[in-house]
């Protein structure tokens, strides 16, 4: 297998490989880009999409949300919002955070960022959006980039025009998901659209959308010839996406992952989330939502996701997390005839997060 190209720069900013995580409400903090970081693979990671008027305001909820560690380099913090005074008091202060790019959200569709013409609403107002765009650019030297939907509907995709704003005022990079807003979370695979806008900028475009492993990349890229991909809701269902797919990039064998490693990334994760929130109330929380994810494509995972979501306290969790992987050991090696009593080994899709 030859390897794919795998690296591209924004401004001095190298992605190597191409592989982003996607900013994603709930999911990308700080501690689940410490997970992805520790398994590795992305070239670049995205904070959660930030609130800018939460940001000039120093409200401390929000100066958590950007926070950072010093070795996570390159990261851009996602902003939104509708004013432009916000936006760009915002973007100065994520880079005077240390930020490497500045993002600017047109592409989240919840309806309480739409309702307050954020996010995708952005797209059926373009003047609106050209000043918000002007403002961030005008308030900072570090490299800008915008993030976006095709378009507000299927009848009106306008992102060729609205990416092509963007670079002319000044944005060095955009990523485009092929779903429009009244696509929400469904709708039909459409690229073409991806490309019409890399063929349009000469700035570099990311693609985004559905991309779970390495044949979804490649195609995608084949199909809209992009500088890269973005992954979110594929490396929440398996964390190991963006290794797998860079491995694969550079020509190598594919990386399988076995039970004992899952286990591992996912009682250490629970870890950092118990460090994190100080309290196992809302880390137990935050585990049973993220954790059915881990199991994806694990045989008997469904049993799991649900032992963990009817685990009582964060001690209960953690065990049976290891009995379960544990069974799960003897069954592989042949030392117990069945695991759990008869039970299927399929494991059933979850349902998905939200991506901005």
């Amino acid at each position: 297998m030859p390897a794919v190209p795998h690296e591209l720069f924004v401004r001095d900013v190298r992605i190597a490989p191409n592989l982003v995580l996607a900013p994603m409400e709930g999911v990308t903090d700080l501690t689940f880009r410490r997970l992805i970081r520790q398994i590795g693979g992305p070239g670049l990671v995205f904070t959660e999409f930030i609130p800018a008027e939460g940001l000039r305001r120093d409200i401390r909820k929000v100066r958590e949300m950007v926070a950072f560690d010093e070795d996570e380099h390159p990261i851009a913090v996602q902003l939104y919002g509708r004013s432009a005074a916000a936006l760009a008091e915002g973007a100065k202060i994520a880079e005077d955070l240390g930020a490497d790019i500045v993002d600017f959200n047109m592409g989240c569709p919840s309806k309480k960022v739409c309702a307050h013409s954020g996010g995708s609403a952005l797209l059926k107002e373009p003047e609106i959006a050209r000043e918000l765009v002007r403002a961030i650019r005008g308030a900072i030297k570090a490299p800008f980039s915008v993030k976006m939907r095709t378009g507000w509907d299927p009848s009106h995709k306008n992102a060729p025009e609205i990416a092509w704003m963007c670079q002319e005022e000044g944005a060095e990079m955009v990523t485009v998901h092929w779903r429009t807003r009244a696509d929400l979370y469904g709708g039909v695979r459409e690229l073409d659209t991806i490309a019409e806008v890399k063929r349009r900028l000469r700035i570099p475009v990311l693609a985004n959308g559905d991309i779970v492993d390495y044949d979804s990349a490649v195609d995608t890229l084949a199909r809209t010839g992009a500088d890269g991909v973005m992954i979110g809701r594929g490396a929440i269902k398996n964390p190991w996406v963006f290794k797998q797919v860079a491995a694969r990039f550079r020509g190598e064998a594919s990386i399988e992952v076995d039970a004992h490693e899952r286990e591992q990334v996912m009682l250490g994760y629970f870890a950092s989330i118990r460090d994190r929130f100080g309290h196992d109330k809302g880390a137990l929380g935050r585990f049973k939502k993220i954790s059915k994810y881990f199991t994806h494509g694990v045989p008997y995972g469904s049993l799991l996701r649900v032992a963990v979501l009817h685990s009582h306290s964060a001690d209960e969790a953690i065990g049976v997390v290891r009995e379960f992987f544990d069974r799960l050991r003897r069954w592989e090696a042949g030392e117990e005839p069945h695991p759990f009593n008869g039970a299927s080994p399929e494991d059933a899709s979850p349902s998905e997060e939200s991506a901005a």
